[in-house]
């Protein structure tokens, strides 16, 4: 089961954060090409970062809109074509557009309605975090694309290192897979630790099943850093405030991320 970190944000605060997140990240490329690449998203350049964010929002504005209890296609998020001559500006308005539209939709839905979600949640809340987190992630991307800084509000990182561990405390993870190394053994445990606010994470993988609770407990590989540079690490980016401290078993550290970063991306 998974657990959280002191209290998740609100839900009034994800649909506000959502636009929030798109206004930051139009901002990032208001005076950048949007055909400049985008390095940690390989084969992609900003504008199609842009549009890829712009259709997670289209879509699950639509999963929500129409209270949709069956998987919704994902072509909107998936199909971006690199396009030539982008006008900046109206990719900016697309952003925007589509991020209030979302939000005022989950407004108007409400939390408890029943919907479709990829993972177990089934409510309008899962979506209004993950829109929050899969926005800010890809600021992230487009800042460090621009050349810019990237600063991530502590409470919004610290839930984003929650949404992640509560995905990947789930059996699938740990399942064998042909050429995979084993997830699950033994002496198997990771511990999180933000340098910068009161937050810490231990991973246990002794059991059956991928579990984590909100503790400081020894384990066998310790992680520590910002919880800014903790969210960019998990997710396979560079850091922006001087990188993660890492202490002991860096082997495990990196099955594990190899087990984990599939999801999400």
């Amino acid at each position: 089961m998974a657990a959280t970190t002191g209290t998740p944000l609100s839900y009034d605060r994800y649909c506000a954060e959502i636009v929030h997140q798109a206004d930051q990240l139009r901002s990032t490329v208001k005076n950048t090409d949007p055909a400049a690449t985008v390095p940690t998203c390989p084969g992609w350049n900003l504008g199609q970062l842009i549009r890829h964010v712009n259709g997670a929002h289209r879509w699950v504005e639509t999963i929500v809109g129409t209270r949709s209890t069956e998987p919704v296609s994902d072509e909107l998020v998936n199909e971006t074509p690199k396009l030539a001559d982008e006008d900046p500006a109206e990719l900016g308005a697309l952003l925007a557009e589509g991020a209030a539209r979302l939000s005022d939709t989950l407004r108007a839905a409400g939390p408890d309605v029943p919907v479709w979600t990829v993972a177990p949640g089934g409510t309008p809340v899962f979506w209004a975090r993950r829109m929050t987190h899969e926005t800010a992630l890809h600021r992230a991307d487009a800042t460090l694309a621009a050349g810019r800084e990237y600063v991530l509000d502590a409470d919004v990182a610290r839930d984003a290192l929650d949404e992640w561990m509560g995905f990947h405390a789930v059996e699938e993870i740990a399942e064998e897979q042909p050429g995979a190394p084993v997830l699950l053994g033994p002496g198997r445990t990771l511990h999180f630790h933000a340098t910068d606010t009161e937050a810490e994470w231990f991973v246990d993988l002794t059991g059956e099943a991928p579990v984590w609770r909100p503790t400081h407990e020894k384990a066998a590989v310790a992680v520590r850093g910002t919880v800014t540079d903790l969210v960019l690490f998990l997710y396979g980016r560079p850091a922006v405030a001087g990188g993660v401290e890492t202490i002991g078993d860096r082997e495990l550290l990196e099955v594990w991320l190899e087990r984990t970063r599939f999801w999400l991306q």
